[in-house]
């Protein structure tokens, strides 16, 4: 399906406009907002890593065009972090020829199979995507538990870093969310287990994963990206991990945490209440943030802080909600408000059929294969964070007065020598109150007199750009918060429709706007439900 003609056209010239506030961008940004080369990444479930990559002979070039498209934009690729809850079902075959077999228990998960398999075919994935950086996940849950765990960790040592012995080694990753080890359907620890002994087994797996490494890639560190944990109030807590020892090998290289800002199956979730919601993401990642920060008061020196998963609504996102364009705007704003506060990486988790997921890489009887609203949200925020020539930049957060409204600014600092404050590259503005144009805002059957759109007005203080200077302005714009399809980022479409991911600039959206520095001030009209970014004094 090709896109609708895009919305925020219409809105800029025929809508409910709203008075425009002033809001001051920071001059002098916080180091701690500067995010590291290829923030924008993601987290593949273990079980779907085959369908998102294909192997050897087979492999996915539509996924790898997606990933291309941010490496143009952002200027690298994004890392994949390839694990999540299936990583610990995962018992190694030899004899096996096929990548992975897996059987879904629905009593259990209807998303992913509980009961895997997999050969030493799995392994060719890690090789059709040239240029990419991978972590690999290793089976802690049956590992640390049962022989055919511990033997599926000895055996596939050897694969994986034969696998990424080429340049594409991220991180070693050894279990998924240890903290929920003792509850839930599949639980693989008994109730009484605690952090020391979660500590214990980790440090046995690692040191297994090490010498395997040693022996079959010596050239190859063994980082690791650890705790992984679900997050910072369940029953083990990463401050009592690390003081069990966790890192007494000194080979935890990244802090590695997970967030959900709610789950798919909790009642009164709402996109707007939930999702649409500035504060509701704030003290979500600000949580994490003081966790980091406890652990790391005694325990020195920190290693990098990264979501090494995270998406919207847990339980692999709900229809209506986590696929919509709407969450793409959430997306955008928790990646941005991430790295503001400290964040390096943010891993954004998928999987194969998952409704939160930025693509589907193969077709089944559940999902068709495309290109989901997630993705967009990816490429803004790949472009609000590529260098500025050879400069990174540093992310700050500007607060701005509605819980359905956010705003950042991207600073790089000048060239050696040059004691000049940093320099505005970009401004972003969130608009996240919520437009339906669908029936029960499901994104599907169009409201035969949708509302008018509001348009709002944002002016901003600019310190630092002379008069008379211009912003280019891109935008990320749908049809609505509902909508699941016509979305496009400055007026390309990475439709699997039209050139199989790649970009595709639509005639019927109108860009290269540009927008005068007046009085040391500029203003741009965001309609609801839609983002922009502004660009001063360069081509992106």
């Amino acid at each position: 399906m090709r896109p609708r003609p895009s919305a925020i056209v219409v809105a800029l010239s025929g809508a409910v406009a709203a008075a425009a506030e002033t809001f001051d961008v920071p001059s002098n940004p916080s180091v701690s907002g500067q995010p590291l080369d290829g923030f924008v990444s993601y987290s593949i479930e273990f079980s779907s890593f085959p369908d998102y990559a294909g192997n050897l002979s087979h492999p996915n070039t539509y996924s790898y065009n997606l990933i291309n498209n941010i490496h143009a934009m952002s200027g690298h690729y994004p890392v994949f972090r390839v694990g999540g809850n299936t990583q610990d079902f995962a018992l190694y075959n030899a004899s096996q020829t096929t990548a992975l077999i897996g059987v879904v228990d629905p009593r259990k998960s209807p998303d992913y199979p509980t009961t895997i398999t997999i050969g030493k075919s799995y392994f060719e994935s890690y090789a059709t995507w040239p240029g990419v950086r991978f972590s690999h996940g290793f089976n802690m849950g049956l590992g640390g538990k049962t022989p055919q765990g511990r033997e599926t960790l000895v055996h596939t040592a050897p694969l994986a870093c034969e696998a990424l012995r080429r340049g594409n080694l991220y991180a070693w990753e050894y279990g998924n969310e240890p903290d929920l080890f003792t509850t839930g359907p599949y639980a693989p620890r008994p109730e009484g287990w605690t952090e020391t002994d979660m500590a214990a087994e980790w440090l046995a797996g690692t040191d297994v994963i090490r010498s395997q490494v040693k022996r079959h890639c010596p050239e190859l560190k063994v980082d690791l990206m650890a705790p992984s944990n679900a997050g910072v109030s369940n029953a083990l807590t990463a401050s009592n991990m690390w003081a069990s020892g966790l890192n007494r090998r000194r080979d935890i290289a990244i802090f590695s945490t997970h967030n959900y800002i709610d789950g798919a199956k909790v009642p009164g979730v709402t996109l707007q209440g939930t999702l649409m919601n500035h504060t509701r993401t704030r003290l979500s990642v600000d949580a994490h943030v003081a966790e980091y920060k406890t652990v790391f008061e005694t325990a020195r020196p920190a290693p990098p802080l990264v979501f090494g998963e995270a998406n919207s609504l847990y339980n692999q996102g709900r229809p209506g909600l986590s696929n919509t364009f709407g969450a793409a705007l959430w997306a955008v704003d928790f990646n941005m408000y991430s790295a503001t506060v400290g964040f390096k990486r943010v891993h954004m988790h998928q999987g194969t059929n998952y409704r939160y997921q930025a693509w589907q890489p193969v077709a089944t009887d559940a999902t068709a294969i495309g290109t989901k609203a997630p993705y967009y949200a990816s490429m803004a925020a790949a472009h609000m964070t590529r260098r500025v020539g050879r400069s990174p930049v540093s992310i700050s957060s500007i607060r701005l007065s509605s819980d359905a409204e956010s705003a950042y600014a991207a600073h790089y600092a000048p060239r050696a020598g040059d004691q000049s404050r940093p320099r505005l590259a970009r401004l972003m503005v969130i608009n996240m109150h919520g437009y339906n144009t669908t029936l029960d805002g499901a994104g599907l059957e169009p409201l035969p007199d949708p509302p008018q759109r509001t348009v709002r007005t944002y002016k901003f203080r600019v310190e630092g750009v002379a008069d008379g200077a211009t912003a280019r302005v891109h935008r990320l714009a749908a049809n609505g918060s509902d909508a699941i399809t016509g979305i496009t980022y400055d007026g390309w479409s990475y439709n699997h429709d039209l050139d199989e991911g790649r970009a595709v600039r639509l005639a019927n959206v109108t860009v290269g706007e540009e927008i005068p520095v007046t009085r040391g001030e500029v203003a741009v009209r965001v309609a609801d439900s839609s983002a922009v970014i502004l660009s001063f004094g360069h081509p992106c």
